[in-house]
């Protein structure tokens, strides 16, 4: 049997990376400090535009509820379920209400088509009050 020193004998002086070499790559483009260059000072930073996801509509409804207002929010395209339902958790705790995902719509209790509003918008959808009132 082999042993093994543990007085520390040589270093380790193999380096995977030693044998590799810059010849041949590019260049790294250089920096450009603040305030230097065409005196523009600092480069804007250009923000991606956001993609609006849709249009969506918030309907406010009565009928069939025992006289209870609901908002419904409808019309969703190219959504799943489990979207759906963070985004109804988010209204129903914006809103402090309670609220469902139903048959495709989410179901917030009461009317409060403005915070849904603000929650949709902030989601990327274009929201439209629809049916009238």
């Amino acid at each position: 049997m082999k042993r093994i020193p543990t007085d520390g004998g040589n270093p380790l002086v193999h380096n995977p990376f030693g044998a590799l070499s810059s010849d041949g790559l590019p260049l790294a483009r250089p920096v450009p400090e603040a305030g230097a260059g065409s005196g523009a000072g600092p480069v804007p930073v250009v923000k991606a535009k956001v993609k609006n996801r849709g249009r969506v509509d918030i309907v406010r409804q009565t009928a069939g509820r025992g006289g209870k207002t609901v908002t419904v929010v409808k019309n969703f395209v190219g959504i799943g379920l489990p979207e759906k339902e963070r985004l109804a958790k988010a209204m129903q705790k914006a809103c402090g209400t309670g609220g469902t995902v139903k048959d495709g719509q989410i179901e917030i209790q009461g009317d409060q088509r403005e915070q849904v509003a603000r929650i949709l918008t902030e989601a990327n959808f274009r929201p439209v009050f629809a049916g009238g009132w």
